[in-house]
Order: C-alpha cells, then sequence, then structure tokens
C-alpha cells in the first residue's frame, strides 16, 4: 500500500465522516471529506483520488448523481467507487451498480473490516487497470503490427478473436461471425479448402502449423497472410479440440518483395525481364533441353541507329524509342513460336541486356529455318517507322543466332556466339541476321584487334587526308577540293573510311579525330598559301555531337589563328539528318561559327529526314547532292527529277548547289543543263595526297585551266553509317 493513496469520503452525516476518516487513516490512507455530491464534484474537478467511499442519501445531491457525474470526468471510469447502503435496501444497492458504483456496503459500517475492504477493492481496481492497460497495449501493437489472434473451440464450433484478426479477416462491426465457416469466409476460393484440411490435421495430430493465405475483402482488394496456430486444449480423451492462431497481414511485404523482384530482374525502362532473369531461365531450358535432347536458339539483337537518334534527338527520345522497340518486338513473339513453354513463362521469351540491346530465346526448336522466320519477323518489325517528338525515324536492327548444343553447350559461349553472328549481321550491312559460324570468332578477334589499333593511331599519327578537286560547272576552273580521311594502317596499308569509320565511333574517337581534323585542315590551308596558291578555304564534315559541343567555337577560332588564316578559310561541312533535332545547342553553335566568318554546308543533301525547315533556321551556304541522285542521273527519270528540284530549291534559297560523285560527261552535261554551280567525282580526279593535289593544281595552272581563288577544301570526317557505304575510294 502507498501512503499517497487518498481515499474521498462523501457523507453529510458530519460524526461518520469523523469516524470513517479516523478507520482510514489509522490503515495508513489519506481521507478528503465531502458534505454531499456536489462537494464531492468540486473535489474531483481538482484532482482524482484512488477510491471514493460515497454515501447514497444526502441534500443538495445525492451519491447516485454524484457517481455518474464522476464518470463521466476526464480518466472518471478508471476511480474505483464504493457506495455506503441501508442494510435491507435492495433498490439502492441495484442503482448503485447501475449509474457504475464499483462495490457497496451495508449499514451499520463494520469499521473493523473497513480498512481491509478498501485495501481489497484497491488491489482489485489496480489489477483492473493493468490489464486493461495490457490490453490496450496488445491491441495497439496488433494494430501497427497487422497482427491478430482468434481461437476455435472445435467442439461448439465457436471462434473468438480480437479486433484487428477481426479485422483482418475482413469482418466489419463489433460483432463478427463466431463459427469457423462464417468467420473464415473471406479466404480466398483457392485457399480454402488447404486451410480447411491444415485444421484437421492440427486437431487430429496435435501439431503446430504455419500456413499461408489469402483473404479477398468485400472491396475487391487481395490480402496476402501468415498464420502460426498450436492446439491448446484437450478433452479428457487427450484428443485435441481448441485451437490458438496468430494471424499476420504480411501484404505489404509482398508488395516490398515485387518490387524488390521486379527492381532486380526487370529492366526499369522497358518493363521487360533484364539480364539476371534471363539468364536464370536460360540455364533452366538449357537443362531442360539436355534431359530431353532438344535444341534451343539464343537471338542477339543490336538496334543499328539508335545511337544516332539518342544524339540527334536526345535521351528523352532514346528512351521512348527503347520502350516502343521492346514492347514491338515482345508483341511479335507469337505463341506458336513455342517461346520458353518449357523455361516459365512467355513474357521471358525476351530480355533487355541494356543499353540497344535486346535477346530473344526461342525452345524447343526442330529447324534452323523456323529460327530464321522468327528471326526475319523480327527484323520486319525493327524496320517499322517511329514517330519521336514529331520526327519519323527508321532505326532497323541486327540479329545474330546462336543454336544450343551446334554454338554452345553453356550460357556464356552461346551470348557470346550470338553476339559475335550479330556484328556479323552489321557487317554484312545492318537489318539482317545471320546464323553463327566457327569462322566468325577469328573476325571478332580481327575487331578487338582493329579497335584496340585504331585507339593508337590518333596519337601514333596514322591518320591522314586526301583530297579531290571541287570543279566549277561552267567554266570548268578546280574552286575547291574535298578532303577524305585515311588510316594509314602498319600492317594492312592505306585503308578508305568504310574500313575503320564505323570503328571510330563505336570507340568514341569522333570527337578527338574532328579537332585532328580541323588543326591538320588549317596547317594544309597555310602551306598552300605559302606554296603561291592563295589561301585555301577548309570544310570539315563533323558528326552531330561534335556540333553540340560548346568547346568547338573556341577550338576553330584557335585553330585559325594559330596558322594565321582568314575566318572565311574554314568551312563545316554537316550531314542533314544531324540538324533536325531543332537543337537550340546546336543552332547557337551554328549562328557563332556564321559570325565569325566560317562558312556552313550541308552534305549528302536528300538522303536525310523530310523537314527542310532547317534551311531557313540555319546559316547554311551551299548543299552538296548526295552521290546516290547522281549515279544514275541519265537513266533514271526519277533522279533526274530529283536533282533539278534540289539545284531549283537551293538557287531560290540563295544556296550554291555542289554535286557529288560525277564520273562521266553525260552526267556533267545534265548538270551543266541544270545550272548545278560545282561538281567533283572521277571525272576530274581520284583522291589524292597533299602533294599530288598541289601538283595537280599547278598542272592545271600551267595548261590554262586556272584554279579559282579561293579554293575551297572538305575534309570528310567520321559521319554516322548509313546501310550503303561510299565507295573504297571516297
Amino acid at each position: 500500500m502507498r501512503p499517497s493513496q487518498r481515499i474521498l469520503v462523501v457523507d453529510d452525516d458530519s460524526a461518520g465522516r469523523r469516524l470513517t476518516r479516523a478507520t482510514l487513516a489509522k490503515a495508513g490512507f489519506a481521507v478528503v471529506e465531502a458534505g454531499n455530491g456536489r462537494q464531492a464534484l468540486d473535489l474531483l474537478a481538482q484532482g482524482l483520488p484512488d477510491l471514493v467511499l460515497m454515501d447514497v442519501s444526502m441534500p443538495e445531491m445525492d451519491g447516485f448523481t454524484a457517481c455518474s457525474e464522476l464518470r463521466r470526468l476526464p480518466g472518471g471510469t478508471r476511480v474505483p467507487v464504493i457506495m455506503m447502503t441501508g442494510l435491507d435496501d435492495v433498490g439502492s444497492i441495484e442503482r448503485a451498480f447501475e449509474v457504475g458504483a464499483s462495490d457497496f456496503i451495508t449499514k451499520p459500517i463494520n469499521w473493523a473490516i473497513l480498512g481491509h475492504r478498501v485495501r481489497y477493492i484497491l488491489r482489485a481496481s489496480h489489477a483492473i487497470d493493468k490489464l486493461a492497460q495490457s490490453q490496450r497495449r496488445l491491441s495497439n501493437a496488433q494494430r501497427i503490427g497487422d497482427m491478430g489472434d482468434w481461437e476455435w473451440d472445435a467442439r461448439a464450433d465457436r471462434v473468438l478473436c480480437s479486433e484487428q484478426a477481426q479485422r483482418i479477416f475482413g469482418h466489419g462491426g463489433d460483432d463478427a461471425p463466431s463459427d469457423f465457416a462464417a468467420f473464415f469466409a473471406a479466404v480466398h476460393v483457392e485457399d480454402a479448402e488447404a486451410w480447411r484440411q491444415a485444421c484437421r490435421r492440427a486437431l487430429a495430430d496435435g501439431q503446430p502449423f504455419a500456413h499461408d493465405l489469402r483473404v479477398q475483402r468485400a472491396d475487391g482488394s487481395l490480402r496476402h497472410l501468415q498464420q502460426q496456430v498450436e492446439v491448446i486444449e484437450h478433452d479428457a480423451a487427450g484428443m485435441p479440440v481448441r485451437l490458438a492462431g496468430a494471424v499476420h497481414d504480411v501484404t505489404r511485404h509482398k508488395t516490398a518483395e515485387a518490387e524488390i523482384r521486379r527492381l532486380a530482374y526487370y529492366d526499369p525502362l522497358t518493363g521487360l525481364p533484364n539480364r539476371l532473369l534471363f539468364t536464370e531461365q536460360l540455364q533452366r531450358s538449357l537443362l531442360h533441353c539436355e534431359r530431353h535432347g532438344k535444341r534451343l536458339a539464343i537471338m542477339f539483337i543490336d538496334l543499328d541507329n539508335f545511337k544516332r537518334v539518342n544524339d540527334t534527338l536526345g535521351h528523352t527520345c532514346g528512351d521512348e524509342l527503347l520502350r516502343t522497340t521492346g514492347g514491338r518486338l515482345a508483341a511479335s513473339l507469337r505463341a506458336y513460336d513455342s517461346l520458353t513453354r518449357n523455361a516459365g513463362e512467355g513474357e521471358h521469351a525476351i530480355a533487355r541486356l541494356g543499353g540497344d540491346e535486346f535477346i530473344v530465346m526461342v525452345s524447343d526448336i526442330d529447324r534452323a529455318v523456323d529460327v530464321a522466320a522468327i528471326a526475319q519477323r523480327l527484323v520486319k518489325t525493327l524496320e517499322q517507322p517511329l514517330v519521336l517528338q514529331g520526327t519519323e525515324v527508321f532505326v532497323g536492327g541486327s540479329i545474330g543466332v546462336a543454336i544450343y548444343p551446334d554454338d554452345g553447350r553453356d550460357i556464356d559461349t552461346l551470348l557470346k556466339n550470338a553476339d559475335t553472328a550479330m556484328y556479323r549481321a552489321k557487317e554484312a550491312g545492318r537489318g539482317a541476321f545471320q546464323f553463327y559460324d566457327a569462322s566468325m570468332n577469328a573476325r571478332a578477334l580481327d575487331r578487338l584487334l582493329m579497335e584496340t589499333r585504331l585507339r593508337r593511331a590518333l596519337e601514333r599519327q596514322e591518320f591522314v587526308l586526301h583530297y579531290q578537286p571541287r570543279v566549277d560547272v561552267p567554266s570548268g576552273r578546280v574552286v575547291g577540293a574535298e578532303a577524305l580521311i585515311r588510316w594509314q594502317h602498319p600492317e594492312q596499308g592505306l585503308l578508305p573510311p568504310a574500313d575503320f569509320i564505323p570503328l571510330v565511333e563505336d570507340v568514341g574517337l569522333v570527337i578527338p579525330i574532328g579537332e585532328w581534323a580541323i588543326d591538320v585542315a588549317c596547317r594544309q590551308s597555310a602551306a598552300w598559301a605559302a606554296a603561291g596558291l592563295g589561301h585555301i578555304p577548309v570544310a570539315v564534315n563533323l558528326a552531330s555531337t561534335h556540333l553540340r559541343e560548346r568547346a568547338l567555337p573556341a577550338l576553330v577560332a584557335r585553330a585559325i589563328k594559330d596558322h594565321g588564316l582568314p575566318p572565311n578559310c574554314l568551312e563545316i561541312e554537316v550531314t542533314e539528318s544531324i540538324l533536325l533535332a531543332d537543337s537550340a545547342v546546336s543552332g547557337e553553335i551554328a549562328d557563332e561559327l556564321d559570325r565569325m566568318g566560317v562558312k556552313l554546308s550541308i552534305d549528302d543533301f536528300g538522303t536525310g529526314y523530310s523537314s527542310l525547315s532547317y534551311l531557313k533556321r540555319l546559316p547554311i551556304a551551299s548543299l552538296k547532292i548526295d552521290r546516290s541522285f547522281v549515279r544514275d542521273l541519265v537513266t533514271d527519270p526519277d533522279d533526274e527529277a530529283i536533282v533539278s528540284a534540289i539545284i531549283a530549291l537551293a538557287h531560290s534559297l540563295k544556296l550554291k548547289v555542289v554535286a557529288e560523285g560525277v564520273e562521266t560527261e553525260a552526267q556533267l552535261a545534265m548538270l551543266r543543263a541544270r545550272r548545278c554551280d560545282e561538281y567533283q567525282g572521277y571525272l576530274t580526279s581520284r583522291p589524292v595526297d597533299a602533294v599530288e593535289f598541289e601538283r595537280l593544281l599547278r598542272s592545271m595552272m600551267a595548261s590554262g585551266v586556272q584554279a579559282q581563288a579561293p579554293v575551297s577544301a572538305v575534309i570528310a570526317l567520321p559521319r554516322p553509317a548509313r546501310p550503303a557505304p561510299r565507295p573504297a575510294a571516297a
């Protein structure tokens, strides 16, 4: 007993209060007195005692009313109240309990036992409070942890449950169904029978068990539950008769696990399986094939022009391209292809490995021709155009195929060989598929060695420039030159661009080679001027990534200054397709170069996109007609119409026109008739080195065909790869 326990004695009989006070004080309690119910409420408002001893009959406010008011006070329900009534006043006793009394004492009071009675009531009240607090903590813990508990008496088929268990099993309100079938009625139909059998087994063998199941709520939501069940009571014969279960709603954990699995096994951009999931599926399929003597094909897919789109239109469009492509590839894999029939779900037949690489698994194949049909359909799917930011683009793709067990018996070998076959498909012209054969590994090794050598070529000064004259159509005078990059390979000799430019893009040397060419072109222009040929402007063909380099104008200005050239001695040449992203950066750089005095020309005009808005947005000085239109100019009316239209368009915009690839007098005559300004091609000269080009100019000057100063030189640098590369001499 604590000395601080306070007892409020409420009685209108002052003598009775004094006797009560003395008795309780002697028992160790602190006593506060009130003469009636009204005074008692005033004291209660100042602080609640540990117990109230209340007389029934009092003036102003009787004990019944005072007890009822006490119960309405904050915390008043926890204070025990003992009502003092007459010995035979049964009606008062009943009413006392109705208004919330905890116990009663009859008058006359037995003073000898009063202290013991009060002490007992306080202990009981304290125990009740602790039980209530424990129940409250348990209820809170179950609510916070999405847990509950239940008991089932199999003899009476009666279920008792906690509030949280009631909620978890989908029951609302205060009253849950009491029989087994009704209480567990929300268990998912696919799990219900297994749940009933598990409970029957426990009643038969008395063993505890764990069980997972699903609950279908009335609102349609699906909850995942875990249960631990034990037998807690046996009958006289020792047979289990009562089960107790602890239930845990693990829906959030299941959702988190699903999200973790998605992040671990699926590509976040396309939603397709990633390399990890694909290799797991492939491993299972390979085991199946090994056991049953089946064959399996791996298709390695790489997009052909993804880098160009990504660099030109930006990463947002690149991401959209990958999402669309992944969806199209998945949709094209029809059910009758037997995709992953023995490995798992069909959607795992295709995966994104990363970048612009996808992979497809075709299981249970019978004939190579079936695989070829699937590969061809995928190639056709990749050929379909896409519209990105209002621009129609064609990407295409190359596919390499490796077959188990012919081309490998393990995952690494199959993937490596499919990848090798894919590169062979690219080398063969792109937009196609290739089956793997052993000779491809030798080619792949050669490619790897070539890439390694290429990385060293720039620092070892193995690149050189060759020049081809550009001629004025009306007068026949040389007015410029196109210079083309060559690689003086230490073992293979002089290599044309077609042999190494695709590798330049792959190994990331476009920017440094472009910077090298700007410096070399300016140096050569200065050398020609010093040799008495006058200042020769130089046009450098740049890739799309370079035209968005903020440092480009400063680089150009420095090169011109270092070699003592006027600004109009440099011309930047670009393909039309790289300017159609409407890039603000490209436009700003082009304007800055124009203000500097450097001209901008469009190479391979007519082979890019259909939009011509860049002709008025950018400071363009000239257009070059692609050689593909000039080649059949004399025999193909369509090419004749295209060339005529390009010349008319350029002249209407006050732009100069240069025709590429002129090889015959008939071609030149038609260009002359259509007022083309300049041409270049084998008709005049093949590309030659700088010394031979100077000799050619001097020879023509000596024969009376003088070069028209200023002479223009064009340096052809790496461009985005096209399906039809230029001739080797280019």
